[in-house]
């Protein structure tokens, strides 16, 4: 009987564990029924939308028509050497609503890491961050924010630059998307977790996840075979190891 007992208590106190962090997360309005728009869950969706809206408006900006028509309204060369540097401008001034929304929304705590684990999250996070910044590094990070492009319109150079290669080597051969990896590593090892901060890693994670599709299909229309062979070769966002075929 006492074997049983212990069994049952040990049963009993991870289902109560598991109950209280389910009762913190910010997803429902459970622990608050005469209010169905809790400040916690307020908390949670506000930032996430934001993100979501972000996410709407700027693939709304990279979107097909949307080029075309600015392409037509200041010409082709305008377009080759200033679109990608506005892009990225404009796109950093859209956050700063993002920025806002974090400031002034007030947060509550969902978890907390206790050490010695929280050392090793803080060490993911610092490592994901090294490894972000020479993901971005190995590639052409002056073209990647428009300024060589800027720069050749301004020097009168020819427009558009040649091609860049498809990056299938470092980084880049370990999984086909390293910069949306070690953002996401960067972002969900924290060792304090509030409700703002879980809207904003929900929604910045559903806005890479869809927007590395969107991105394989201009990869694939821009690179043919060669983009199909590596994406067989190189796995998506997990490095997990593919068989040789």
């Amino acid at each position: 009987m006492g074997f049983q007992y212990s069994i049952d208590d040990r049963r009993q106190v991870r289902e109560i564990r598991v109950a209280t962090l389910w009762n913190r997360l910010p997803l429902t309005t459970t622990h608050h029924p005469a209010n169905h728009w809790s400040k916690r869950t307020v908390m949670f969706w506000v930032p996430l939308l934001t993100i979501i809206a972000y996410g709407l408006l700027h693939s709304l900006l990279a979107s097909r028509s949307v080029k075309r028509r600015i392409r037509v309204a200041i010409g082709e060369r305008a377009y080759e050497g200033f679109y990608r540097l506005a892009y990225n401008v404009l796109s950093a001034i859209l956050l700063a609503p993002i920025i806002f929304v974090l400031l002034v929304t007030p947060s509550q705590e969902v978890w907390r890491i206790p050490m010695p684990w929280a050392a090793v999250c803080l060490l993911i996070q610092t490592g994901s961050l090294i490894a972000l910044i020479a993901a971005i590094l190995q590639a052409d990070p002056l073209r990647f924010a428009g300024i060589s492009q800027a720069l050749a319109y301004l020097r009168h150079e020819p427009l558009p630059l040649p091609p860049e290669p498809l990056q299938v080597r470092g980084f880049y051969g370990l999984v086909r998307h390293p910069l949306y990896l070690f953002s996401l590593l960067v972002l969900w090892p924290g060792p304090i977790m509030t409700d703002t901060l879980l809207g904003v890693a929900v929604g910045v994670t559903l806005y890479l996840l869809v927007g590395s599709r969107l991105e394989e299909r201009r990869l694939a229309a821009e690179f043919g075979a060669a983009y199909t062979a590596y994406r067989r070769r190189v796995p998506w966002l997990l490095p997990w190891p593919r068989p040789r075929s």
